[in-house]
């Protein structure tokens, strides 16, 4: 039996990944790297949200091209199959009737609150109904698999509360261990600036792409904005695009550039070209395992299959639980 296996006394972390879009230098440095690291103090999941990108992404084609796309991307980066959890959400269908059973137990008023719909609604949005329920299954998604710890950001708090909430009262309702309440671990994970300076993101069309030609990528990073001084000028490293990205990608060489910076005689063209640099010889073995996984289609679903099995196992124990609780035999 593997140690993924073993569920208790090992803590168990669970993280969610939802397929939107390609991943991007942002997505690395601001949520993959940080989420690999778990591996070593945790028993780790990690789940492709495919049902949770339904609420926006309305193409079957791109919606299965991101799932994998994701699944390999994680790969590549050096997630293990062996030593954790790797699965789609719709290949467990436990979950949703999980959902269900949480949606029972709270108020739609809890839900009006969320985050998302409020900010729908305040841009004049008309949001859907996965919009409003969306953290119920993102409740279910967590409670499902006994999960101890879930690393979120900041902004993500409302959500795990809302879990925690709902997990407390069905125990209160049906019985204490029913469901493990989970806790949550703030993530310090960095804030990745994108090509304008603002937090990288799809939506903002600012991201640095993760595993395109190196010749597209360095024109992407000879685009990023900068400050006009003259090349002889003494330049603030400090909260500049360039060289915040490249204190994330190569920290123990950061101090260089921050001194050639402020020296002068070193200009932004040559702060880019070594970022260019640094960020291909991080990436570039992992985009030659992106590629090769990515074209294994079937390969790639085997992993996606045989990580869902054993999250499977997990899940008929915990719904197993709840249906006994709650008195559906």
């Amino acid at each position: 039996m593997s140690t993924c296996d073993n569920l208790r006394p090992v803590k168990t972390s669970l993280t969610g990944i939802k397929p939107t879009h390609l991943p991007h230098l942002g997505n690395y440095l601001g949520a993959i790297r940080p989420a690999l690291s778990l591996v070593e103090h945790y028993r780790t999941l990690y789940f492709i949200a495919d049902y949770h990108a339904l609420t926006t992404v309305r193409d079957a084609d791109a919606l299965r091209g991101y799932v994998r796309d994701v699944a390999a991307t994680w790969l590549a980066c050096g997630l293990d199959p062996d030593r954790t959890l790797l699965y789609r959400q719709s290949d467990v269908p436990e979950v949703f009737e999980l959902t269900w059973v949480l949606s029972c137990l709270l108020a739609t008023g809890q839900l009006e609150r969320g985050h998302a719909y409020k900010d729908a609604l305040a841009r004049g949005e008309s949001p859907n109904a996965g919009i409003f329920n969306y953290p119920i299954l993102m409740a279910a998604d967590i409670l499902l698999y006994d999960t101890d710890v879930v690393p979120i950001g900041k902004d993500q708090k409302q959500h795990l509360e809302l879990t925690r909430d709902v997990a407390a009262r069905l125990n209160h309702l049906y019985g204490e261990g029913t469901l493990v309440v989970p806790e949550a671990r703030i993530s310090n994970a960095p804030l990745v600036p994108g090509t304008d300076g603002e937090k990288m993101s799809k939506s903002k069309g600012n991201g640095i792409p993760l595993f395109e030609p190196p010749k597209k990528l360095r024109k992407v990073i000879m685009g990023i904005k900068t400050t006009s001084e003259a090349l002889e000028d003494p330049k603030t490293a400090e909260g500049s695009t360039v060289y915040e990205l490249y204190r994330l990608i190569a920290p123990d060489r950061a101090p260089e550039m921050e001194q050639k910076l402020e020296a002068g005689g070193y200009g932004w063209g040559h702060a880019k070209e070594d970022l260019f640099e640094a960020i291909e010889a991080e990436i570039e073995p992992k985009r030659e395992a992106y590629l090769a996984i990515r074209a294994d289609e079937d390969g790639l679903d085997a992993i996606l299959h045989a990580g869902a099995e054993r999250a499977r196992a997990i899940a008929h124990r915990t719904i197993g639980r709840v249906r006994s609780a709650v008195g559906i035999e």
